[in-house]
């Protein structure tokens, strides 16, 4: 996607955050556009079960997607997907230029909705069995587990509400902690622990894994004496998935943000930046609470802030 025209606001990521931005930038009369690389919802799509959204009991985040993304598309938003590599500003005009793999596109403002993407855990043998008996996606992958044993990597929310998941395929779900407590909300970690298809796993990591095109042994070490020993499966009898928290996309905003230790970015509570007129939602920025309902109200925030920074303040 080329233009020749600069919009009043470019929205990069099509997850909650950026939907909801979009929603708020329709009725803020904002010529915008909204760049999405892949499938718009982002990693939302493939949340089984959401019970904690105001107003939206027991649903998935296939359905609740939609009904965003259907919410904005009749109020005329208008949604591209490609790819923003770059954004870049220019201190001469003010103006925001976003580099896709089709061209550039000109903008008087910018919210980055672009999330975060797994962490890999670093473990031997992590990438070349990625996809192959390493996954980071329990919706995507956990139906290939039916009968057998897999491994989750992680003490936190996302660890325990995956492995929970995966019970409903996997004979056995271990869940490998490397410190000595859960990191998890207590409900969901007291559910984990009621699971009797789950084993918890504390003062544990993962080494390595081998095999030939799928995995057959697992290395693993205990923590508090630092032995390390191996279990093994007829090749293909167990998964290990991975969620150890995310890398924030921060990167194409480099040098026109802050960010901290882990690259989250550093906002204001208008969402804004250091940069004038580049804004942040969702995943990407510093925050207390990464959830469905705090990045909506992020893109809703950094809507407004946009709408108000190029002189139509929106009441209420």
């Amino acid at each position: 996607m080329a233009d020749e025209k600069t919009y009043d606001l470019i929205i990069i990521g099509g997850g909650p955050a950026g939907l909801s931005a979009a929603i708020y930038a329709q009725r803020a009369m904002l010529d915008n556009v909204l760049l999405e690389q892949e499938a718009v919802g982002g990693q939302v799509i493939i949340t089984s079960d959401i019970d904690n959204y105001p107003g939206v009991p027991h649903t998935d985040g296939f359905t609740l997607i939609d009904q965003m993304q259907n919410q904005a598309n009749e109020l005329g938003a208008h949604i591209v997907i490609t790819n923003a590599e770059k954004v870049m500003h220019s201190d001469d005009t003010g103006l925001f230029e976003v580099r896709t793999p089709d061209g550039k596109i000109f903008a008087k403002t910018v919210i980055a909705c672009g999330g975060a993407t797994p962490r890999h855990a670093g473990f031997t043998g992590e990438e070349a069995f990625t996809g192959h008996g390493v996954s980071y996606c329990a919706t995507c992958d956990g139906m290939f587990y039916r009968g057998k044993k897999v491994y989750v990597i992680g003490g936190g929310n996302s660890a325990c509400e995956e492995a929970l998941f995966l019970t409903r395929f996997a004979d056995q779900v271990d869940v490998i902690v490397r410190k000595d407590h859960l990191r998890a909300q207590a409900v969901v970690a007291k559910e984990l622990e009621d699971n009797p298809k789950v084993n918890v796993r504390f003062l544990t990591s993962v080494v390595g894994v081998e095999g030939g095109t799928m995995i057959s042994d697992v290395t693993l070490r205990d923590n508090a004496t630092g032995e390390t020993y191996v279990e093994h499966y007829d090749e293909g009898g167990c998964g290990v998935f991975v969620f150890v928290g995310r890398v924030p996309a921060s990167q194409l905003l480099e040098g026109l943000v802050d960010v901290d230790d882990a690259g989250y970015v550093l906002a204001d509570e208008r969402m804004a930046t250091k940069t004038p007129g580049l804004f942040v939602a969702g995943d990407i920025r510093k925050k207390f609470l990464r959830q469905i309902v705090t990045a909506a109200a992020d893109g809703a925030i950094a809507a407004t802030s946009a709408s108000a920074f190029l002189g139509h303040p929106v009441e209420g």
